[in-house]
C-alpha cells in the first residue's frame, strides 16, 4: 500500500476486496490463478496469500512504474509472476481456476469483455470488480443501462451474482457453468 500511496494511485484493492479474494484463492489448490491489473500488488497480496499449496499466480500490468513496484514486492516468491504486458497478454497462461478482472476484460467502456470459455477451466470462477452497488432493475450507470454488469450476470455460460462489499462497492462473482470452448473455435 505504501508504493501506491507515495505514487498518488488510488484505485487499490479496498480491504474488504482483498479479504474476498484471500477466500476465493484459498478454494483453488494446485491450480491457476489469474489477475488483469496488478497495479501495486495489493490485490495480488490477498491473492498470494491464500492461495492453495501448489497454485500458480499470475497477473499483468501494463504501467512500467506499477509493474516495477510490484515485481520488486513479490520477488523471491515463486509461486508468483508479474508480466508487463496488456492484459489480453494474460491469455497465454490461461485457463484458470479463478480470474480475476480488474484492469481489463470486463467490458467496460468500448472494451469488448473477455469471453469465460476460453479463459476459465471448467467450473472456473470470475472475479469483477469496481461496481457501485445495484439499486434498481435493470442495473444503470450514468442513467444508461449497465450493459458491463448486465452482460456477466446474463451470461448463457455463467452463474453469477453480485456482492455488496461497502455501501459503495460491489464486486460480481459468476462460475462457468458451461464446457469450455473447443481450442481454434
Amino acid at each position: 500500500m505504501r508504493a501506491a500511496r507515495h505514487a498518488g494511485f488510488d484505485r487499490s484493492c479496498l480491504p474488504e476486496q482483498g479479504r474476498l479474494l484471500r477466500l476465493l484463492a484459498g478454494g483453488v489448490h494446485g491450480g491457476a490463478i489469474g489477475e488483469t491489473g496488478t497495479g501495486f500488488g495489493v490485490g495480488l497480496a490477498w491473492l498470494a496469500a491464500g492461495a492453495g499449496p501448489g497454485t500458480t499466480v499470475v497477473s499483468v500490468e501494463r504501467d512500467a512504474e506499477r509493474h516495477a513496484a510490484a515485481s520488486e514486492l513479490f520477488a523471491g516468491v515463486p509461486n508468483v509472476s508479474i508480466r508487463h504486458a496488456d492484459w489480453t497478454d494474460l491469455a497465454e497462461a490461461a485457463p484458470f481456476d479463478l480470474l480475476v478482472l480488474d484492469g481489463g476484460g470486463q467490458g467496460k467502456g468500448a472494451e469488448p469483455p473477455l469471453d469465460p470459455r476460453r479463459w476459465l477451466r471448467p467450473w472456473g470462477t470470475l472475479v469483477i470488480d469496481d461496481f457501485t452497488p445495484m439499486t434498481s432493475w435493470p442495473p444503470t450507470y450514468d442513467g444508461a443501462p449497465d450493459t458491463a454488469r448486465l452482460h456477466w450476470l446474463r451470461h448463457p455460460d455463467l452463474l453469477a451474482t453480485e456482492l455488496r462489499l461497502t455501501p459503495g462497492s460491489a464486486t460480481i462473482v459468476a462460475r462457468l457453468t458451461r464446457a469450455p470452448a473447443p481450442p481454434g473455435t
